[in-house]
């Protein structure tokens, strides 16, 4: 396989392609100022051509063994690339998945995938679900071995990697760089935060509430007072249950991948980000509305022996936030939806609507 990627003397020099190859072009990110700095992949940055691929892959449901079902199927942009309303995706056959679908966006930070981090990159995380039988059931080898027979498709890879031969390598970073380009960046709160925007009384309130510790204590996981990113992307065991363990709770969450009794309940800190788009909640979507979240933390926190040490509320069941704090945190969460990503014309389906 070519690489995108030249090495010259000890320097890195992006986009210029090998001979016989058209220059690719450097994909250009919107000027984050209130965002951590991005990390860039050094195996796999992201081009116009790689990412302009990895969209149409994305969409095409070329990529599951029946060729009726597509990421995009469970990830939908108007509800910021998640499966939302529903509780659980469906695979192949109808049948249900066992943890809600994550939403997609702001990947570009996150050091693992997955509710449990099962995953240590995008790239490594693009096969689980094409390969899962009970999701799109596919094989690498018949992937690989369509898209050669894909006129279109060979033409794009040769475009974008300079390669006469698909393989599994370049698929999974073209969807990579298609994922990296989904950057959530342009909701109310951002526009407050660069000065071009005010919060009503009510969502001023709620972020108040959120960031005072004596009160919704949010911020030691979501990071709406830190960086705009709404997460600490760590893991966290938030008092969903009392008991975790292989005998009495079916998922252990991170402690599924470490083997580590230690990491049994603990999930992804999910972003905040367009939360108000993306129910049902948890990694079980067991609660249906923001309201039940908010109940669920004012009053519904299970002590267990592993919980994490920053909800320091646990011992009493939760913040006891009263109605009207709950609304108005609600209130607040509800500027985090990002109008302009869930209709931006360049992460939608570029075959058309279906």
């Amino acid at each position: 396989m070519k690489s995108i990627l030249l090495c010259v003397a000890g320097l890195v020099v992006f986009g210029l392609g090998f001979a016989g190859k058209s220059p690719t072009t450097p994909y250009r990110f919107p000027e984050l100022t209130f965002f951590p700095k991005m990390p860039a992949s050094a195996t796999n940055p992201v081009t116009v051509e790689g990412a302009t691929l990895g969209r149409y892959l994305f969409y095409d449901p070329i990529l599951s063994r029946d060729s009726t079902m597509s990421c995009a199927g469970c990830h939908n942009q108007k509800f910021a690339f998640s499966d939302a309303p529903n509780r659980f995706s469906r695979g192949r056959n109808g049948t249900a998945m066992k943890r809600n679908t994550m939403a997609l966006f702001n990947l570009a930070w996150y050091p693992s995938f997955f509710w449990d981090g099962k995953a240590a990159t995008i790239e490594d995380q693009i096969f689980h679900p094409l390969q899962a039988t009970d999701e799109m059931n596919m094989s690498v080898a018949l992937a690989v071995e369509r898209l050669n027979r894909n006129a279109f498709y060979k033409s794009m890879f040769s475009t974008a990697f300079g390669t006469d031969n698909v393989d599994s390598v370049e698929i999974s970073n073209a969807l990579a760089q298609f994922l990296r380009t989904l950057i959530s960046h342009d909701s109310k709160y951002d526009r407050v935060l660069s000065g071009s925007g005010n919060f009503t009384k009510d969502e001023y309130a709620g972020y108040v509430l959120m960031n005072d510790q004596t009160k919704g204590d949010c911020l030691h996981c979501h990071t709406t007072d830190a960086d705009a990113l709404g997460t600490t992307l760590k893991f966290s065991n938030n008092g969903l249950d009392a008991v975790y363990n292989a005998l009495d709770y079916r998922d252990k969450g991170r402690g599924g991948v470490t083997n580590r009794a230690g990491d049994n309940g603990k999930f992804i800190i999910p972003s905040l980000r367009n939360v108000s788009l993306t129910g049902p909640y948890m990694h079980d979507g067991r609660f249906a509305t923001l309201d039940e979240v908010l109940e669920f933390y004012s009053s519904g926190v299970k002590q267990c022996a592993n919980i994490d040490s920053k909800m320091e509320f646990a011992h009493q069941g939760g913040a006891r936030l009263t109605g009207v704090e709950q609304k108005q945190i609600v209130a607040f969460l509800n500027t985090l939806t990002d109008s302009a990503f869930i209709s931006n014309p360049e992460f939608s389906n570029p075959f058309g609507p279906r």
